[in-house]
């Protein structure tokens, strides 16, 4: 179990501590939600959220096999939908090393297929993921 702590700043911020580190971030509300988008909104926490682990869990596949995937990168779109408002579309693009091969590339897309935070989302979520090996 990790423990994380938010506390509710005013004005629509919330500042958030990671139990384990003390790695402090701060949210606010998006413009398009009554805040002034100073800050990751919680619903782009959890796009990044999406993106970052499909990194993370390709690159614990990929250095398990001595595959180095350092300068890999990902870019997120997010799309809201409304009544109610959630999360409607999360786009991803990674962009991996160009020297993989094949069977590297068709494993790495698998394993951030089922990433753990995309297999929390709700089905409703749709996710879009590109791979350009372009690195």
């Amino acid at each position: 179990m990790v423990q994380m702590n938010i506390v509710y700043q005013g004005d629509k911020h919330c500042e958030l501590t990671h139990g384990p580190s003390g790695a402090r971030i701060e949210t606010d509300a998006p413009k398009d939600n009554n805040g002034r988008g100073e800050a990751f909104s919680p619903t782009d926490l959890c796009a990044v959220s999406l993106a970052s682990c499909k990194l993370t869990v390709m690159a614990i596949a990929a250095e398990k096999e001595g595959v180095d995937l350092k300068g890999s990168r990902a870019v997120v779109s997010k799309e809201m939908a409304a009544n109610p408002r959630r999360i409607g579309r999360l786009g991803v693009e990674l962009h991996l090393p160009a020297r993989l091969t094949p069977e590297w590339r068709k494993k790495l897309e698998e394993v951030a297929r089922h990433c753990p935070v995309r297999l929390s989302l709700h089905p409703d979520v749709k996710v879009d993921a590109v791979f350009h090996y372009d690195l």
